[in-house]
């Protein structure tokens, strides 16, 4: 039936529309952001940046500083390929690219993480976090984006970083790690 709903989690589509944000190109054409909204089952581009950077926040916390630096100096992707509209920006107008989310565009949370020594958080308090901080829809659990965010982030580092985080990570969370 024409009328039948199969995917009620996603927005209705308007058939008038040009242009479709779910349409994508293939994974491999993707931007960071797209891949992140894709894999996680997510409505929009903003609800994927605002996850990533929980993610990343809560990743850093955890590492050494020299870890921190290590991975920035390999995320240099653009967020977004081709992207006319800035709005995407708008929140975290410093963020133009992976690197920026990574480092955080919070100048507070910026400066605190890096005079603070990494924190030991366990698998549960990780998914905790994302759960509380980064505003997840209903129908998306934390498992879900927290392995969408990693499996976009492994896209763009180097072997020697993907095993340098790994050994950060605990338990469940290493597991979402290994399986992105």
């Amino acid at each position: 039936m024409p009328d039948e709903v199969f995917n009620n989690t996603l927005p209705e589509i308007d058939p008038t529309e040009v242009e479709d944000s779910r349409m994508l190109p293939s994974a491999e054409h993707q931007s960071f952001l797209e891949k992140v909204m894709v894999q996680a089952g997510l409505a929009d581009l903003y609800d994927a940046r605002d996850i990533t950077e929980v993610v990343f926040r809560t990743m850093r916390d955890m590492m050494t500083k020299k870890a921190v630096e290590n991975v920035a100096e390999e995320l240099h992707s653009p967020l977004m390929e081709d992207n006319k509209d800035k709005t995407i920006y708008t929140a975290t107008p410093l963020a133009t690219e992976v690197e920026d989310l990574w480092k955080d565009t919070n100048p507070i949370v910026n400066f605190l993480s890096r005079i603070r020594p990494a924190l030991e958080i366990r698998d549960t308090t990780f998914l905790f976090r994302v759960q509380q901080e980064a505003g997840l829809p209903q129908n998306v659990a934390p498992e879900q984006v927290v392995k969408a965010v990693f499996s976009a982030t492994k896209d763009e580092l180097s072997p020697e970083r993907i095993q340098e985080i790994e050994g950060f990570l605990p338990g469940t969370v290493r597991q979402l790690w290994q399986e992105a």
